[in-house]
């Protein structure tokens, strides 16, 4: 009889996780003993990363986007419909369209997105650049935006990329003044914790050069409301702040089907830190932005994880005791500039250190936003 791994999300994690699968398990599948299926509700894959560039005029939204189908590997069956529940009793999923399909392991990576409308008004009088239209609009403001009071407002926690917010400021102050607009515009970053940043080193390092760069810091800002029409941002600590182009750090919430099938709250999935196995239902694992782990919503760290899960599902198939644990690493390249960069790298309970800025980081971020879809397809 066929063991089935059904694989939800066709993000970095489940794309990763998928071909891992049919690399490590060839000859079973092969043979016929093993299936190996990945379901998503879109064809193709994106790599959200690049929409940050794409609203400087650095890239394209296309170029954000491949086709599932290229990406995977032929030993995998790849099904395009929405799951809407999980059935952890009877070892099954149901689809959209009412098909059912069991599963002996299951694998969700469902990624996270933003829910802008949980903020009156952000969604009227915001801009963001984390999916396409967002980051087109927001790309369209800023190639108009002459003079005034620029503001980056991170609303919601957590959120995707956590250093993204500081890339923006730092991008936009080196971008304006490319453009010979930055003596006409304020730049204000707000943040909603006591420092800049929730890890303290990042903080740390970021305030320092956010000082240099003439960028105010607001801390313990935590917006509640945006007057679109005022331009005016009010705060639960009771204060206000006017502005005349907000980009926010949206709201963020998981997926609809973490919370349908019971495996977690706010679509956040419970699951043990260092298996990525559901603490609510058995033989069902969680990745990527999709889980509750105390480390950030970022690429790197889907992909870690997507090998450790394929080593544990791969372990089970084969009769073994799994022995792979994701220990928390994450990798992250920070833009410092438009053409200067630094990276973290660290794991659960570490506080990263970064290298000074450079051109050759930024380079090498740039070669690996091209280089990606090897990662994507498991090669890298």
């Amino acid at each position: 009889m066929t063991e089935t791994i059904v694989v939800v999300g066709g993000g970095t994690g489940g794309t990763v996780l998928a071909n891992r699968l049919a690399e490590d398990l060839a000859s079973e599948i092969d043979a016929g003993e093993v299936a190996v299926k990945l379901v998503t509700d879109d064809p193709n894959h994106t790599y959200k990363p690049t929409f940050l560039y794409v609203a400087f005029g650095e890239r394209e939204v296309a170029d954000a986007r491949r086709p599932l189908s290229e990406l995977l590997d032929d030993r995998v069956d790849l099904h395009v419909d929405r799951v809407v529940d999980v059935d952890a009793e009877a070892k099954r999923i149901e689809r959209r369209d009412g098909k059912r399909l069991g599963y002996d392991h299951l694998a969700i990576a469902t990624g996270a997105s933003v829910v802008p409308e949980e903020t009156p008004g952000l969604k009227e009088g915001g801009h963001h650049f984390y999916n396409p239209d967002g980051t087109e609009t927001l790309r369209a403001e800023l190639a108009s935006f002459e003079e005034g009071h620029l503001v980056l407002s991170v609303v919601g926690t957590p959120h995707m990329c956590p250093a993204a917010p500081l890339e923006f400021v730092f991008m936009a102050d080196d971008w304006l003044r490319k453009q010979g607009r930055r003596e006409d515009v304020d730049i204000t970053y707000t943040y909603p914790i006591g420092r800049a940043h929730g890890l303290e080193s990042i903080a740390e390092w970021a305030t320092p050069r956010l000082d240099d760069r003439d960028i105010a810091v607001e801390t313990f800002f935590n917006a509640t409301e945006v007057d679109p029409d005022e331009q005016v941002v009010s705060t639960a600590e009771g204060t206000e702040m006017e502005y005349d182009l907000l980009v926010a750090i949206p709201p963020h919430t998981g997926d609809d089907l973490i919370s349908a099938a019971g495996l977690g709250d706010d679509g956040w999935a419970d699951v043990d830190n260092h298996t990525l196995e559901s603490e609510r239902a058995d033989d069902v694992y969680v990745l990527g932005d999709s889980a509750d782990v105390p480390t950030s919503k970022a690429g790197s760290v889907a992909h870690f994880e997507a090998g450790v899960v394929a080593d544990r599902i791969a372990s089970r198939v084969r009769g073994r005791t799994p022995t792979a644990r994701y220990d928390g690493k994450t990798v992250c390249f920070i833009e410092t500039g438009m053409d200067e960069a630094t990276f973290v790298k660290f794991n659960y309970g570490e506080q990263p250190s970064l290298p000074d800025p450079s051109r050759f980081i930024h380079w090498a971020k740039l070669s690996y936003n091209e280089s990606y879809w090897l990662t994507a397809k498991g090669l890298l």
